[in-house]
């Protein structure tokens, strides 16, 4: 599958899914902006995507937590001065601290959590649209989480933020779908061998999960023409082969 002359932004660039997803969309032929805030590792995504001889990426260093409004609507304007128009959004970020009962939930963290992993993608995929609009076709996929969108116990703010990134994708792929141009789904990776994962299930034997790369069949579907129509779906990432 070629994605030859499409420029796709994917947030959270130097985590597992984020990374995995950066390396597999460029190595079909995208032009990938990396955003995260963790330099060192957001290098590291860059120089395998420069090693297997893909488009070479652009490296845009970002705290979406500690971003103002001016600033991502800095980057959609350097965005658009750059490649004219965008063709994909990979929303990949996310914030986990800790399974935590509610009662004992730390304002600040509900704020942060509340912060990066839903007002973010909010904001940027609504400074991006119009960049987005430009493009025949676009794509944007936000990222779930199959352990916490059936509202699981001590999930605490991120079980709350995925399941409210969920219906904010529902409805922003229904406001889009009479323009016939871009189309909104939302990722569930599913339990995959990525930092996030350790971090929440630290006992769990790795060597049972998938790796992220298993992800690649799901992320070329979603930012391919095989998608192209298809709106507003949950898609299970393990469900899809190519």
């Amino acid at each position: 599958m070629s994605l030859k002359k499409q420029v796709i932004l994917i947030t959270g660039a130097a985590g597992g899914v984020g990374s995995a997803a950066a390396i597999t969309l460029a190595q079909a032929g995208a032009h990938v902006i990396l955003l995260d805030k963790n330099i060192p590792k957001l290098e590291s995504t860059y120089d395998s995507i420069v090693a297997i001889g893909a488009p070479e990426p652009i490296m845009y260093p970002f705290d979406l937590a500690g971003a103002s409004e001016n600033d991502y609507q800095e980057l959609a304007n350097r965005v658009e001065f750059t490649y004219g128009s965008l063709q994909g959004l990979l929303h990949c970020a996310a914030e986990f601290i800790a399974f935590t009962p509610m009662a004992l939930l730390d304002t600040k963290d509900w704020g942060h959590s509340l912060n990066v992993n839903l007002s973010a993608p909010f904001l940027l995929t609504r400074v991006l649209l119009p960049v987005l609009q430009k493009s025949k076709t676009a794509s944007i996929v936000f990222t779930s989480d199959s352990t916490v969108r059936i509202a699981q116990a001590y999930t605490g703010a991120y079980g709350v933020s995925k399941i409210a990134v969920e219906a904010l994708a529902k409805i922003m792929a229904e406001e889009l779908e009479s323009s016939n141009k871009i189309r909104v789904n939302v990722l569930v990776p599913g339990p995959v061998d990525s930092p996030l994962r350790n971090r929440a299930f630290p006992g769990e034997d790795k060597a049972e999960l998938p790796p992220t790369t298993s992800l690649a069949p799901a992320v070329l579907y979603l930012f391919g023409d095989a998608s192209i129509g298809i709106t507003g779906q949950t898609i299970d990432a393990h469900t899809i082969h190519l």
